[in-house]
C-alpha cells in the first residue's frame, strides 16, 4: 500500500521535473502548470513555422527554375541574409535592395560577388521609424519574391 506521503513525494517531483523541463521560476502547482502549458504553446507556434518554412522552401524550389539559396537570421542589430546563386544574375542586386527598401529595411553592412556566379551577405535592420514589424520569415519571403519576379523579367 502506497502512503499519502509516498504520493505526494512522487507527485512533487513530477512537478519539480516539469518545472525545469518548461523553464518555470514557479513554486505552486497552479503557477507551474499554467507555464507548461504556455511552453506547450510556444512549442506548437515553432512547429508551425517549421513546417511553413520547409514548405515554402520546397514551394520556392519547386516554381523557380532559378537555383538560389536563401538564409535570413535575426542578429542583435536586424538581420543577416545571405542569397547564393551559382548562376550570374545580372540586375539581380537591384531587385534584391529595391525589396529592402520596401520592406524598411536599412542596409548595415554588404558584400556581393557578381563574378561567375551571385553572392550577397548583407546586414539589415528595420528603419528607425518603423516598429518592429518584421521578423526572418517576412524578409525571407520578401526576398524570395524579388528573385521571383526578377526572375520572370528576365525570362520575356
Amino acid at each position: 500500500m502506497v502512503s499519502r506521503e509516498q504520493k505526494r513525494a512522487a507527485l512533487y517531483e513530477k512537478l519539480q521535473l516539469l518545472r525545469s523541463v518548461t523553464h518555470s521560476s514557479a513554486l505552486n502547482k497552479t503557477s507551474i502548470i499554467v507555464d507548461a502549458t504556455k511552453y506547450i504553446e510556444e512549442l506548437k507556434k515553432k512547429v508551425e513555422r517549421l513546417n511553413q518554412d520547409i514548405s515554402t522552401s520546397q514551394m520556392s524550389a519547386d516554381q523557380d527554375p532559378l537555383p538560389v539559396q536563401v538564409t535570413v537570421e535575426t542578429v542583435e542589430k536586424g538581420f543577416r541574409i545571405n542569397v547564393f546563386s551559382e548562376k550570374d544574375c545580372p540586375g539581380l542586386l537591384v531587385s534584391i535592395l529595391e525589396a529592402f527598401e520596401e520592406l524598411g529595411l536599412d542596409v548595415l553592412d554588404a558584400r556581393v560577388s557578381c563574378s561567375d556566379n551571385f553572392h550577397l551577405e548583407a546586414v539589415g535592420e528595420e528603419n528607425q521609424g518603423e516598429a518592429d514589424s518584421l521578423d526572418a520569415q517576412g524578409v525571407k519571403q520578401a526576398v524570395l519574391q524579388a528573385i521571383k519576379n526578377w526572375s520572370e523579367h528576365n525570362d520575356q
